[in-house]
């Protein structure tokens, strides 16, 4: 069974920065496309980034320019560098991967940015 465990979360000033990271587990073949979301209380979940394969990335409106997706050589691990945060930025973030193994969702993982 696939497993999607994100990490890295916690709370920061506005300004500050913090790295999130989301581990794959009990995948036989890697996803197609890994992703970042965040979804705000009483809003839909939006796209914050996207990796695919190929190496590809695409950025939502609001992550263009501060943050930054990645992922280590064996592709189980992917990552988000979140800078210059704002307090619009507080969510909670999950991570997201499709493939052969089909769709799945990590748990989530609360970034709060506050002064």
């Amino acid at each position: 069974q696939v497993q999607l465990v994100e990490s890295g979360g916690g709370s920061v000033e506005p300004g500050g920065s913090l790295t999130l990271s989301c581990s794959v587990s009990g995948s036989g073949s890697s996803a197609l496309v890994m992703s970042w979301y965040r979804q705000i209380p009483g809003k839909r979940r939006e796209l914050v980034a996207s990796i695919w394969t190929s190496g590809g990335e695409d950025y939502g409106d609001s992550a263009r320019g501060r943050f930054t997706i990645s992922r280590d050589s064996t592709a189980k691990i992917i990552f988000l560098r979140m800078t210059n945060l704002a307090v619009d930025d507080t969510a909670v973030y999950y991570c997201y991967s499709s493939g052969p193994d089909g769709i799945h969702w990590g748990q989530g993982t609360q970034v709060t940015v506050s002064s």
